[in-house]
């Protein structure tokens, strides 16, 4: 089986899906890097006792050589590690986003393309099938031409660094390592959706509230970013405020509203009662991130999709215009400069 190395365990995230590499059979861990004692003793604890621990990635890199790396650091980090990975021609999955800034996620597409390697961003939705069921349903024209989109996504916030989750608060808190507070840590979703419904918008105009300094005192805790196009809007809610429960993606058309909630597709029209829809499971190599990179590395194909460098390297593109935005007050225009 092809070999995987993790660097880092410093995302909430690490953790199921260290659980799942350990009972997987289609791909071997063969080793972790990580230099903060209270996530490797939580490692060990999860029965990651036979593989060797390392100080330094890149010693490990040389020594291991292995064909995958899934990186659980901080966003800012992302670029650092593809320029270990790149020239050793080790593949790169990362949690979501791609990378703390635009500029980060530009070189890291540049150092992907030179040296021929993939770099997934693991965005959750990409492998739940109502997103897929939603846009064929839109693209076959069942609500009309999809003029604006709705997505909120949040929670009640991180608590204050709890157990295994103190190394990963500190540093989503902080507005280098992460990039910005709410906006990048639920904000990134929302912009992977309008770039998947509706593609690159015209301008971008955000703002941001902070409710609760007192426990996330660097970054703000809610924001809303509007994006516009020629002839749609997407209205995007990110929060570490609200209630559970409240996460939906919404796309109108003059004849009617797709809308998916709780892993449910539904469709409404005129004044008829909501209704669900259907939703076909995804292929077994679609269901999720290493049996999808293992695929694509099996047939020699790019990624494809939400988790392509085009749309992640998107996404921070939107969030940059929208931090710039947050700043100045003003819309900013796409493309960037």
């Amino acid at each position: 089986a092809p070999t995987m190395a993790l660097v880092g365990l410093r995302h909430s995230h690490t953790w199921n899906h260290l659980e799942n590499m350990l009972k997987r059979t289609d791909v071997r861990l063969v080793g972790i890097a990580e230099n903060i004692p209270e996530l490797v003793a939580e490692a060990r604890k999860m029965g990651a006792t036979e593989t060797p621990y390392f100080d330094d990635y890149t010693k490990m890199l040389d020594q291991l050589r292995p064909r995958i790396v899934w990186a659980f650091v901080e966003n800012n980090r992302h670029l650092e590690v593809v320029e270990a990975c790149a020239p050793r021609k080790i593949h790169v999955v990362f949690e979501k986003p791609l990378a703390a800034t635009y500029a980060q996620a530009l070189a890291i597409h540049e150092l992907a393309e030179k040296h021929g390697i993939q770099v997934m961003t693991n965005f959750g939705p990409a492998w739940r099938p109502g997103y897929y069921a939603a846009k064929a349903r839109a693209e076959a024209g069942d609500v009309g031409q999809v003029w604006r989109l709705r997505a909120t996504t949040g929670h009640g916030g991180m608590n204050m660094g709890a157990g295994r989750n103190r190394v990963f608060f500190e540093w989503l808190t902080d507005p280098e390592k992460n990039g910005a507070g709410a906006l990048m840590d639920f904000g990134c979703y929302n912009a992977l959706y309008a770039l998947y419904f509706l593609g690159r918008p015209k301008s971008v105009y955000a703002s941001s509230i902070h409710l609760r300094p007192e426990d996330f005192p660097k970054v703000e805790d809610s924001a809303t970013v509007v994006l516009n196009y020629e002839k749609a809007v997407a209205i995007l809610e990110a929060s570490w405020d609200l209630p559970p429960g409240m996460g939906a993606l919404e796309l109108s058309g003059r004849d009617g509203n797709l809308r998916i909630a709780d892993g449910k597709l539904e469709l409404r029209k005129g004044r008829e009662p909501a209704k669900d829809l259907d939703v076909a499971p995804l292929a077994a190599e679609r269901g999720d991130p290493i049996a999808y990179l293992l695929d694509c590395l099996k047939r020699g194909r790019r990624l494809e999709g939400l988790v392509s460098l085009d749309y992640t390297v998107g996404v921070n593109e939107i969030m940059d215009a929208a931090k710039i935005s947050i700043r100045t007050g003003q819309a900013v225009a796409l493309p960037l400069k």
